[in-house]
C-alpha cells in the first residue's frame, strides 16, 4: 500500500503552499473576513490568476483535468490560512462537477471554459427553509412547464455567495406525481439577473465575508437549455456534486486543523509563564499530541475517499465518513487552540477564533454529522432511521 502523494502532486502541494503564504497569508485573510458582508472579489481574482478554478474540470473545456486528489490538496492548502474564506474557491468547483457530468454539450461548451478561467461564479441553491439536511422531503420549490422553458417559484436558504454569483444551481420539483421523493426533481441553472429573483444575505457567526443567502423565486422563468441533466432526474445529476462536496469539505476541515496546529505550536514556543515557555507544560503538550493524531487520522480517511472517487469506485459511505471524522476533529482542535492561546485565543486580532467560528459549521453542513452517522450505520445493513 502506498500512502504517499505522487511526486507531481507533492510538487504541486509545495508550490501551492508557497503561493498561499505569499499571496493569501493569515493576516490578509483576517482583514478580508473583517469586512463583513463584503464578498472578497480580490481573493477570487487571485485564485483565477493562479488557475485554481480550472482544477477538477475536463481539459477539453479549458480545465486542468478531473483530478479529485488535486482538489483535496487545494482545499487543504487554501483553508490553512483562509478558513471559511476558502468557499470563494469551493462553490463554483462543486457546481462545475454537476455541469461537467450531466450538462448538455451546449451548456458545457458555454459555461465550463468561463468557470475554468474564473470569469463566472455559480452558487448552490438546494436547501429549503423547512428542510435542512432533508433536501428531498422538504422540497417545496416548484418548476412548471411554460412556453420554451420553466416557471420556478419557491424559496431556498443557506445559498452561499448567491449574492455575488452569476448563476444558481437550483433543485426544484418538476413533477408531483412520483413514487419516490428523489423522482420528479430537475436541476436548473438560474441566472441571478432573472426577473422575480430576490437574494438577501443572512447575518451569521462565521464565514462572514463570503456571505450566505436566502433566495426567493417568484415566477422566475428559465429556458429549456438551462436544465442540467434530464428533466425529472435532478437528484441523480446533483449526486455527483454531493459526494465530491463531502470529500472537499473534509479537506477544508483538515486545512483548518493544519492552521490551528501551526498557530498553537508557534504560540507555545514564544509565550512564557512561570519562568518558562508554555510549550514545556505537559497538559498543553498533550493537546498538541491529540491535534497531531487527529490531523493524521483525518488525512488518511480523506485521501482514501478521494482515491475511491478518482478510481470510479463507490464512494458515498467513505465520503460521509471523511466529512464526519475531519469536521469533528477540526472543531475540537480549534477549541483547544483557543484554550492554548488563553485570552488571546478569544481576541479578534488572532486567527484562532476565526478558525473556530468558521469550522463549527462543518458539523452541520453540507450534511449534519448525525445524518452522516445514520448513513454510515445503514451501510452496515441496519434499517433506515430517517
Amino acid at each position: 500500500m502506498d500512502f504517499a502523494l505522487t511526486s507531481e502532486l507533492a510538487d504541486f502541494q509545495r508550490h501551492l503552499r508557497s503561493w498561499v503564504n505569499s499571496k493569501l497569508p493569515k493576516d490578509k485573510a483576517n482583514a478580508w473576513e473583517a469586512k463583513e458582508h463584503q464578498y472578497p472579489h480580490e481573493l477570487w481574482d487571485l485564485m483565477s490568476e493562479q488557475g485554481l478554478h480550472a482544477v477538477g474540470l475536463p481539459e477539453e473545456y479549458g480545465g486542468a483535468g478531473s483530478d479529485v486528489l488535486s482538489q483535496v490538496v487545494i482545499g487543504r492548502e487554501l483553508s490553512r490560512t483562509l478558513g471559511g474564506l476558502v468557499w470563494t474557491w469551493g462553490l463554483s468547483s462543486f457546481c462545475a462537477r454537476s455541469i461537467a457530468e450531466s450538462g448538455s454539450e451546449a451548456l458545457k461548451a458555454d459555461l465550463l471554459p468561463r468557470l475554468a478561467a474564473g470569469d463566472i461564479k455559480i452558487a448552490i441553491a438546494v436547501t429549503e427553509p423547512s428542510g435542512g439536511t432533508d433536501l428531498l422531503g422538504a422540497l417545496r420549490t416548484t418548476a412548471t412547464r411554460t412556453d420554451g422553458g420553466w416557471r420556478i417559484s419557491g424559496q431556498k436558504i443557506w445559498s452561499t455567495a448567491a449574492h455575488a454569483s452569476d448563476y444558481l444551481l437550483l433543485l426544484a420539483r418538476s413533477d408531483q406525481d412520483v413514487e419516490k421523493s428523489s423522482h420528479g426533481t430537475t436541476l436548473f441553472l438560474v441566472p441571478t439577473s432573472s426577473a422575480g429573483l430576490d437574494i438577501r444575505q443572512i447575518p451569521k457567526m462565521g464565514m462572514r465575508a463570503v456571505g450566505s443567502c436566502e433566495v426567493f423565486l417568484d415566477d422566475v422563468v428559465v429556458s429549456d437549455d438551462m436544465v442540467v441533466g434530464e428533466v425529472g432526474g435532478g437528484w441523480r445529476s446533483l449526486l455527483a456534486s454531493l459526494n465530491n462536496e463531502r470529500i472537499i469539505v473534509a479537506s477544508l476541515c483538515l486545512g483548518v486543523l493544519d492552521g490551528v496546529l501551526e498557530d498553537a505550536v508557534a504560540y507555545m514556543k514564544v509565550r512564557h509563564a512561570f519562568g518558562r515557555p508554555i510549550g514545556r507544560f505537559q497538559a498543553l503538550q498533550h493537546y498538541v499530541a491529540d491535534m497531531t493524531m487527529w490531523q493524521r487520522q483525518s488525512e488518511l480517511v480523506i485521501y482514501h475517499a478521494a482515491w475511491l472517487q478518482q478510481t470510479g469506485q463507490e464512494v458515498g459511505t467513505a465520503a460521509t465518513m471523511a466529512k464526519v471524522v475531519a469536521s469533528e476533529y477540526a472543531t475540537q482542535a480549534a477549541d483547544l487552540g483557543i484554550q492554548i492561546l488563553g485570552g488571546m485565543g478569544y481576541a479578534q486580532e488572532t486567527d484562532m477564533q476565526r478558525y473556530w467560528r468558521d469550522v463549527r459549521l462543518y458539523r452541520i453542513g453540507p450534511i449534519t454529522n448525525e445524518m452522516g452517522r445514520n448513513l454510515i450505520a445503514e451501510s452496515q445493513g441496519l434499517g433506515r432511521s430517517f
